[in-house]
């Protein structure tokens, strides 16, 4: 992901709904629960680690049996540790005590609790880039040390790849048209580290790649689920047992799900973007300009999918009076720099949503050059009596804006190209006159108009007024 391009909004819940959800976390939950029974006779290891007669103790506290119990409650242990919930008052003793940030989960802020959850996550997404235990037993050589060469371990790689995977998984839930809440399979997620863009059909050696990656996905992702990053279903085991057996190969749509799928919870989707803000990437989330002035509305929203950018504007509105709310926007819209031209067009959208409250603002603008277009279509829409007819300058100018609009939103789409050759049928005098517009974007718009009709004549009268806008312009 580019550092300079900011990503899709993400909808976020609310911060205390948040709260709740991490307190609700089996493995911050546990932590909590560990922290409070830890009492004076609790004793840790060099690392901070349960010393190993206490971890029965410590399963037996959280309700924890079978096989994993010890391994469940150390996790829990560390986690408690790593995020204050625990501190270690005696090192050389191994003496242990509540930590101050215990307190926070009972009677902090939801953004203090949302801390201790965040620093819980960044233990776990740590652990997760570990190589497998029976892998590290089995790299111990003759003198008891880990030969981290035989593991073929980078822990660098290992950490950037999962980072990889989870801008992926954050950047197909918040995109428009993307995944939303669904789940997505663990083999599109893999694939999409490993398989270059510009490639047709995979090679086997890439397939092969991709299943391996799938396989660590499986593994990292049971780990995340317990710290509340994503809901995860993991990959049948069914399927490892007949791996070698051609008929698990590749999945058809009817058992996709046996492969894995994994979803950002909301929980996940808010440690993400933290994290991708921590790392500088714009990461915005709707509702972050709700607070701001229309200019910074109007602007930032230009590069928002339309369903956010109007969640977005709705929020904004929330908070104002509408005929105050008009006026801003209104005001905001002004301008002949190049950006101008799209911010017009998100205020005439903002305005759709206010109601008649705001007809004076729109009629305030009635014979302003720049406005006066904009506001005779919102009150011939909203049924207002006594509107004046646009001027044939006015109707021109508003077509070149709405047109250099469009361009900035979408450059050379298909409904841009129609909306160019109708205009050019309806009018036969078009060119003639649009040239002479006085308006910034004019010749940049009548070139654009020359690149998109498929009429050759069409398109070299459209160049011929280009060339004498620019010419009367000075360019």
């Amino acid at each position: 992901m580019s550092e300079s391009s900011p990503l899709p909004p993400v909808r976020l819940t609310s911060e205390a709904e948040l709260a709740r959800d991490a307190l609700a976390t089996p493995l911050l939950s546990r932590a909590a629960r560990l922290a409070r029974w830890a009492g004076p006779d609790t004793r840790v290891g060099a690392g901070g680690e349960l010393v190993e007669e206490q971890l029965p103790g410590a399963a037996d506290a959280l309700g924890l049996t079978g096989d994993d119990a010890a391994a469940t409650a150390s996790e829990a242990w560390r986690v408690a540790v790593d995020t204050g919930l625990v501190e270690i008052v005696d090192e050389e003793d191994g003496a242990v005590a509540a930590g101050a940030d215990l307190a926070l989960l009972t009677s902090g802020a939801p953004q203090d609790v949302l801390g201790v959850w965040l620093t819980a996550l960044e233990t776990v997404l740590a652990d997760a880039s570990v190589p497998d235990l029976d892998d590290l037993v089995d790299a111990v050589d003759g003198g008891g040390e880990i030969d981290f060469s035989s593991l073929d371990w980078d822990p660098e790689a290992e950490a950037e790849f999962l980072d990889g995977v989870l801008g992926n998984l954050y950047l197909l839930t918040v995109s428009e048209g993307g995944a939303g809440e669904s789940p997505v399979p663990l083999p599109a997620l893999a694939a999409s580290m490993i398989v270059p863009d510009d490639m047709g059909e995979p090679t086997n050696d890439v397939l092969e790649q991709v299943s391996d990656a799938m396989m660590r996905l499986d593994d990292q992702f049971r780990l995340l689920e317990p710290v509340g990053l994503v809901d995860f279903q993991p990959v049948d085991e069914t399927l490892m047992a007949d791996a070698d057996e051609e008929s698990s190969a590749a999945a058809d749509d009817a058992d996709v799900s046996r492969y894995g799928m994994v979803r950002l919870t909301p929980l996940g989707l808010y440690g993400l973007r933290a994290r991708l803000l921590e790392s500088g990437l714009t990461a915005p989330a709707v509702g972050d300009l709700a607070d701001k002035g229309a200019d910074a509305l109007l602007d930032g929203t230009a590069a928002f999918p339309p369903t956010a950018a109007r969640a977005e504007t709705e929020q904004w509105l929330a908070r104002r009076e509408p005929l105050a709310a008009a006026r801003e926007l209104l005001a905001a819209a002004r301008g002949g720099d190049a950006g101008a031209p799209l911010r017009r067009l998100h205020c005439q959208q903002a305005l759709s949503l206010v109601g008649l409250e705001a007809e004076p603002a729109l009629r305030e603008v009635l014979d302003d050059a720049e406005l006066g277009g904009l506001a005779r279509v919102w009150l011939s829409e909203h049924g207002a009596a006594d509107v004046p007819p646009p001027s044939e300058a006015m109707i021109f100018w508003l077509t070149i804006d709405t047109i250099a609009a469009q361009l900035a939103a979408e450059g050379n789409s298909a409904e841009l190209q129609g909306l160019v050759e109708g205009l050019a049928q309806q009018h036969g005098s078009f060119f003639a006159a649009a040239w002479r517009v006085d308006h910034p974007a004019t010749p940049d718009v009548l070139e654009a108009m020359g690149r998109l009709h498929p009429d050759k004549k069409v398109a070299k009268e459209a160049r011929k007024a280009a060339f004498k806008a620019r010419s009367q312009q000075g360019g």
